[in-house]
């Protein structure tokens, strides 16, 4: 075959669409349930003090309860149940009813269902910490799978149940349907901000005002986005700020990938390395009983070297590109910001409206940092202050007749700014419908997941000092794309590892180190994460062709990040 026959072939190779990639990983872990039996937790509540001296409290899973999900064997349950009844010290311990357990053995052995041990008050655990597995045939693990359509069992879903299940899961503080509303109102707010054309005009002055000195805004931005995921655990913030970052760094001759990096990626870069984040590391050195901000000096070392390395490789990448612009993967996806750059660069100049437009956005993300930071505002209240942010704009850009904008205006871009998101909010549900094939991510209720949490985290007990700091960091790598929430990684996983690290020889602190960098690096890299198929929708990029971009990326700070893990383990990192 020739060469050009062969290219010819190569380019009719698409990837697949970010839906059909999610679809294929759900059939992939629904798959997965039969081959894996259920496993389960038992909780219970800490306490830890933070940063600032207050106490904080937190669930978490008891490492040394994991069970598997066993069937009943009733003969057993009778005979331990007969000298339970006449034992008056367990019952009294125990605060169960005599006669009900009474009336429970009355009854015939098929009636004995889960309903009737509720009824006795014999759920599960109290019937766990009663008999531990002597009431269970042990021979046999149970697997559980989810209905190719239904909803009455597999807790309610079926696996093609998974996109509708997966979007309405969770509240307005979190995933999925927190996130949904947050990326529509954000899509809203934004698109009305646009539609006044100040931001385009702002990006085209400062261009002017900059010229020769573009290469520093990629070191500049990547290091300001950095620390925010340092400080307070910037994620989800970065969807708005990528809507104007990506055009701007368009205009300067770079691609979409280049504004996704210095935004999203570099705030994962930061979270990886961070010395203080309240919703990371924080959290799990609470979780692991290690003093919050404990080690801060490596980690702060940690976190300048980690941003000094995503500068230089983003701006090596990014200079490739501006050099040959058609080598970028995302090329053709950026048309649409290289054609609405050059309409907006022939019509419009920077007028007052424009300044007052950009000025109440500035004082609108003051705002924003002040509620995070001070008042702890989450999505619920930042998504309000954007669509605040969104709506002055409007009424500037009406006073003003930017861009020849009417009050009806108002509604209509905020309508079309959240439909341009609505492909990116679907996918955010999807991606949960994965984690809800698994079972779900509770402790307490019998999953796979909880199974591969387990084995997982004890298969490298045992091992070398290195290898087994090294494998809780590819652990808790793997583990993120199942739970890609921060504070929610820790409490599943940390109860694990600490005590786990202090069998295998190394510092709790390592652990959490372990934690912080698997769980900050894959964040910026794994389908299941809400914030970056936000990031994406703004630049509307598939997943498969970023990930084709971003695996190098990864590569690259995983090698950073096993350096670390091994330099922490040498000098005793504690």
């Amino acid at each position: 075959m020739s060469t050009a026959a062969s290219e010819t072939k190569a380019k009719k190779i698409t990837m697949p669409h970010t839906y059909i990639i999610i679809f294929g990983v759900v059939i992939a872990c629904w798959l997965l349930t039969f081959l894996i039996p259920l496993g389960k937790f038992d909780t219970h509540s800490i306490t830890y003090m933070n940063a600032e001296g207050k106490e904080k409290s937190r669930t978490v899973l008891i490492p040394e309860s994991f069970r598997y999900q066993y069937p009943i064997d009733n003969v057993k349950l009778k005979t331990n149940l007969s000298e339970l009844v006449n034992n008056e010290a367990m019952l009294n311990k125990a605060g169960l009813d005599k006669a009900k357990i009474g009336a429970f053995l009355a009854k015939e052995p098929g009636e004995w269902d889960h309903a009737a041990l509720d009824a006795a008050g014999l759920n599960e655990p109290v019937l766990y910490s009663l008999f531990k597995d002597r009431i269970y045939d042990t021979s046999v693990k149970l697997k559980s799978q989810a209905n190719i359509w239904g909803t009455d069992d597999f807790y309610g879903f079926g696996v093609l149940n998974y996109v509708f299940e997966g979007l309405v899961t969770g509240d307005k503080t979190g995933s999925a349907v927190g996130i949904v509303a947050f990326i529509l109102v954000i899509g809203g707010s934004f698109g009305i901000l646009l539609r006044t054309g100040s931001v385009d005009a702002g990006i085209h002055a400062f261009i002017k005002r900059v010229k020769g000195y573009e290469a520093a805004a990629i070191p500049a931005l990547f290091t300001l986005f950095s620390l925010g995921g340092a400080v307070f655990g910037m994620s989800e913030e970065t969807i708005p700020f990528a809507m104007i970052v990506i055009p701007f760094v368009i205009a300067l001759g770079y691609d979409s990938l280049v504004g996704i990096g210095v935004t999203f990626v570099a705030s994962q870069a930061g979270n990886a390395a961070s010395w203080m984040n309240p919703f990371g590391i924080a959290i799990a050195q609470g979780i692991a009983g290690v003093p919050v901000m404990s080690g801060a000096g490596f980690r702060i070392a940690m976190w300048v070297i980690t941003t000094a390395l995503g500068c230089a490789y983003l701006t090596v990448y990014a200079n490739k590109i501006k050099q040959k612009p058609t080598s970028s993967i995302a090329y053709e996806t950026d048309r649409y910001f290289r054609e609405h750059i050059q309409v907006n660069e022939e019509k419009h100049e920077f007028k007052l409206g424009d300044k007052l437009v950009l000025l109440s956005f500035l004082a609108g993300i003051i705002w924003i940092i002040w509620g995070v930071t001070e008042e702890g505002y989450y999505i619920p209240e930042i998504a309000s202050q954007f669509f605040v942010i969104g709506l002055a704009a409007g009424i500037i850009g009406v006073l003003f007749k930017l861009n020849n904008m009417k009050v009806n205006d108002i509604a209509s871009s905020f309508q079309q700014g959240a439909a341009d998101l609505t492909g990116a909010a679907i996918v955010v549900g999807m991606a949960k419908g994965i984690i809800l094939v698994l079972g779900g991510t509770s402790a307490t209720t019998p999953t796979v997941l909880n199974t591969i949490l387990h084995d997982l985290g004890s298969a490298f007990a045992g091992l070398p000092t290195v290898v087994s700091a090294l494998f809780m960091y590819v652990f808790q790598t793997v583990f993120n794309f199942f739970v890609t929430s921060g504070s929610g990684q820790a409490a599943l996983t940390m109860p694990i590892l600490a005590p786990l690290a202090d069998v295998v020889g190394v510092s709790r602190q390592i652990s959490t180190l372990a934690y912080q960098l698997g769980a900050g690096f894959a964040d910026a890299f794994v389908p299941t994460s809400a914030s970056l198929m936000g990031v994406l929708g703004v630049a509307r990029i598939d997943w498969g062709r970023y990930a084709k971009w971003q695996i190098k990326m990864q590569g690259f700070f995983f090698v950073i990040g096993c350096i670390f893990i091994i330099v922490a383990v040498m000098i005793g990192f504690h």
